[in-house]
């Protein structure tokens, strides 16, 4: 990428982000649901992912999105401290909607989704990170009903106009949803997912029709796409690769499911061109599949901010390559 590449702005917010951004749901630690399932990505490091998020900040990485229920609050927590006295030089997303035990680590079943939740939510998370304003929030509920999602719209217009975010978004899969939060002229974004096995076209058209950022989770397909599990298991009980929930595709019994890996493998030495590591390739794919896009891999140790970060130096994969790379997985365009 040319200096100008690395870096892209959140939809029609203004607010300009490093192209690839910063995914902190691992350096959470763990927290489970309310039958002792796993919500994070097993045991964590503070010291480590405060060096990471460190290291990926002199990288040029600016762009750092966690969630008031990560960790049970222990990511905003950790992330607030580490960029402590820095905080002219980041953007800093989070999101709300679960509502959660911060003490016993455990998320409840049924989601907050009114606005008085919602102040009570963001108060906390400005509390968490050490911040008296956020610059993205993010509705963390993936199909919240329509009628309390024009109320909790309403509501974050309201936190712009007091000065406690500037603009907001919602982490949904779901067009519909999408374009009702995009009728309040502060939201900037849609969190979607979306990676190379698994294309969104509808929402990114919807991204490109309205102006929004497409913020990229799972753009690793979970670190299917770092190769690094093509033989090994994921054993560890507390990380929720280890005993999957439905929505969780690409996993099954802490093992990457055949059919995924076979789609991995027919893309490989496409994402691994001109000297890339597969993650660094997808993250390329993301790039190149839209100007709206911005990825956001969980990033935990110094060596995934470095990995991740270096994606920026190759940029995005060719117009020649992401056809073959729709050729090689049968998609139509």
């Amino acid at each position: 990428m040319s200096t100008t590449q690395t870096a892209r702005t959140l939809g029609r917010s203004g607010i300009e982000v490093s192209a690839l951004g910063f995914g902190c749901w691992a350096i959470g630690g763990e927290w489970h649901d309310s039958s002792g399932k796993p919500l994070g990505w097993g045991p964590v490091d503070d010291a480590e992912s405060t060096r990471a998020i460190h290291r990926a900040l002199d990288l040029g990485v600016t762009f750092f999105d966690t969630a008031d229920v990560y960790g049970a609050g222990h990511s905003e927590r950790v992330l607030g401290k580490a960029v402590a006295g820095r905080r002219d030089q980041v953007v800093l997303a989070s999101k709300w909607g679960s509502v959660f035990d911060e003490a016993a680590k455990t998320a409840a079943d049924e989601p907050g989704l009114t606005p008085e939740y919602a102040r009570a939510a963001l108060t906390a998370t400005l509390g968490r990170l050490g911040t008296d304003y956020l610059d993205l929030y993010q509705l963390h509920v993936n199909y919240a009903p329509l009628a309390a999602a024009a109320a909790l719209r309403d509501v974050c217009e309201e936190f712009v106009r007091e000065g406690l975010i500037r603009a907001y978004g919602w982490s949904t899969d779901d067009p519909e949803r999408a374009r009702l939060f995009a009728e309040g002229p502060h939201c900037a974004s849609v969190q979607v997912n979306c990676n190379v096995l698994q294309d969104a076209p509808e929402m990114l058209a919807l991204c490109d029709e309205l102006d929004l950022a497409a913020v990229n989770r799972g753009p690793l397909a979970m670190g299917l796409l770092t190769g690094k599990y093509t033989d090994a298991a994921v054993t560890d009980k507390g990380d929720i690769r280890a005993v999957p929930p439905p929505w969780l595709a690409f996993f099954e019994n802490g093992r990457v499911v055949p059919e995924w890996q076979a789609r991995f493998e027919a893309v490989r030495d496409i994402l691994t061109s001109a000297g890339r590591t597969p993650a660094q390739g997808a993250l390329a794919w993301l790039w190149a599949r839209s100007p709206h896009t911005v990825p956001i891999p969980g990033i935990r140790t110094v060596a995934q901010a470095e990995q991740n970060a270096g994606a920026l130096q190759f940029g995005p994969l060719t117009p020649a390559q992401m056809a073959e790379i729709e050729s090689l997985l049968a998609r139509t365009a």
